[in-house]
């Protein structure tokens, strides 16, 4: 290794606030493979670098398996045409994915205001307001299934 720079694990788990657990997770996985001295293990900047792109890629919600795939095809090659593409499938499907997440949290938020409005009504004893958002309810789940969900 000479000069180059070397980490511990104790090092990178303090740098990037996780555990040393997690990053001998991350080894069990094949996502890292540090140098040993003994039983310690020595971390060189490319374990480093291949940790920040790991924990990169758990942030953006990726499996171990899609991170796994992009830093195999790193390979010391920076930005190649076939990584890029791959890189901008994954970020499209996540997309996709988080997009339809974003839908069905506002459609459960929807819901949760017309069962406020209906106990509201009734702890008003207003049984006319609690049956016209009891009928908003039920119109809106009914739409839901057809696409025509009521927002009103």
């Amino acid at each position: 290794m000479g000069d180059e720079q070397t980490y511990t694990i104790t090092e990178l788990a303090r740098e990037f606030d996780i555990t040393p657990r997690a990053i001998r997770f991350y080894e069990d996985q094949g996502l890292l493979t540090p140098a040993r001295a003994g039983r310690a293990r020595i971390y060189t900047k490319a374990d480093r670098t291949r940790l920040k792109l790991t924990l990169r890629g758990k942030r953006l919600g990726l499996s171990l398996a899609e991170i796994r795939e992009l830093l195999d095809m790193y390979g010391g090659v920076r930005n190649s045409a076939s990584q890029l593409e791959l890189f901008l499938d994954v970020l499209k499907e996540r997309r996709a994915a988080l997009e339809q997440q974003r839908l069905d949290i506002e459609a459960v938020l929807l819901e949760i205001d017309m069962l406020e409005q209906q106990c509201h009504a009734l702890l008003g004893h207003n049984a006319a307001g609690a049956a016209a958002a009891r009928a908003k309810l039920v119109r809106h789940i009914d739409g839901v299934g057809t696409g025509r969900a009521d927002t009103d």
